[in-house]
């Protein structure tokens, strides 16, 4: 019972996931891109982004009690003494592509303590202090911490697009229409912007394996994500005193001073709630595929961030975020044909017939495949 979670809960889990710098780049690329084509993207983005999401969810559905992402793909696509070094090597790809990404939040975290005047040092302790003692607490506490996070985020991101009618002294580039490359680049960081994959089997875990909660919970999490990008989108070009690539930061000096340090406080939220979501994900994974003790699991998911950050191994973060894109694609083209085995052992039991058609699935593989070169492809 300490583990269930109400919708809200899983719903912030998965939007916690998500809500990160990769939202606060898509201004940049729409002021390229042009709105129209962009606000279209986006709600493409969405779509494929929420099938391939309900046929994760239920494929964890179907694969029984406690299973992980990992552990999803050993019940239904890697099988026998071959399938389990296929398991092995994807199992240690994880582990090291989400304690790098891990490690990049907290850089990126510290940098955001070490503006508000902390030394260096103890803004990465403090801040991997916070992120890390949250997860140690389990999926319930996560839950509430999330649920209070993404609330605050709510408020910030509505304050400051009211702030920004009253700063609006940009013209919106309604007319502008990008060139392939930009678009496919604008639709490759939309598609990322929504990947949550880690964090739907504590959602599907936290709520019970109830197929209807699971359902309107992946809607609310992403559905928060969608209405982030178009709010954040509009506001920091109509807004901002010059559009960068980290939207936030012209934002926020486009409407004055005090946005300056609501913007810190946003970021800095986003990044928890992305960590607390990475970092629960990983401790479980570890926990099922090892079977050691869950307050070691916790500590080898979270621990090796600091360390990174604290040996400043830049080259090497940079190399392995690159490989988390490359890893969250090849997630997405097992979870299709894992999909389809579950379909035909235990018929349907979350997605509706009609976004579970072969058609479909060929459509999302492909939305996929698109967002693999989107995001190769440097403006």
């Amino acid at each position: 019972m300490e583990k269930k979670l109400t919708v809200w809960q899983a719903a912030c889990i998965i939007t916690g996931y998500g809500v990160g710098s990769g939202i606060m780049t898509l201004p940049f690329l729409v002021d390229k891109a042009g709105l129209i084509p962009g606000l279209i993207i986006v709600a493409i983005a969405f779509f494929f982004s929420y099938v391939m999401h309900m046929m994760l969810a239920e494929i964890t559905i179907g694969s029984g009690k406690g299973s992980q992402i990992i552990s999803v793909f050993r019940t239904y696509l890697f099988r026998g003494p071959q399938g389990n070094k296929f398991v092995m090597a994807l199992f240690v790809l994880t582990a090291l592509v989400l304690i790098t990404n891990l490690a990049a939040y907290v850089a990126g975290g510290a940098e955001v303590l070490e503006a508000a005047g902390l030394p260096p040092l103890a803004a990465k302790l403090a801040f991997y202090a916070i992120a890390a003692a949250v997860v140690f607490f389990g999926l319930k506490v996560l839950g509430i911490s999330e649920a209070l996070s993404i609330s605050m985020i709510v408020i910030i991101v509505a304050v400051l697009a009211g702030a920004s009618l009253l700063n609006w002294h940009n013209p919106l580039p309604v007319a502008v229409v990008g060139q392939p490359n930009e678009l496919l680049a604008f639709f490759g960081m939309a598609m990322f912007s929504f990947v949550a994959f880690f964090s739907v089997p504590q959602a599907v875990e936290g709520l019970g394996r109830k197929p209807q909660k699971v359902r309107q919970a992946i809607l609310i999490g992403l559905g928060m994500n969608f209405l982030f990008i178009i709010v954040i989108v509009l506001c920091t070009l109509g807004s901002s005193a010059r559009i960068t690539e980290l939207g936030i930061i012209g934002w926020s000096e486009g409407i004055g001073l005090w946005a300056q340090v609501v913007g810190s406080l946003f970021t800095l939220l986003a990044m928890l709630t992305t960590y607390w979501s990475i970092s629960l994900a990983l401790s479980d994974i570890l926990e099922e595929q090892t079977q050691w003790n869950k307050r070691l699991c916790w500590l080898l998911a979270t621990l090796p961030s600091l360390l990174l950050v604290l040996l400043s191994l830049g080259s090497f973060l940079e190399i392995m975020r690159t490989a988390g894109g490359l890893i969250a694609i090849l997630m997405a083209f097992m979870v299709v044909p894992a999909f389809r085995r579950c379909r035909k052992a235990n018929g349907r039991v979350l997605l509706p017939d009609a976004l579970a058609s072969t058609p479909v699935q060929a459509i999302v593989l492909a939305a996929f495949l698109l967002m693999a070169v989107g995001s190769a492809i440097s403006l």
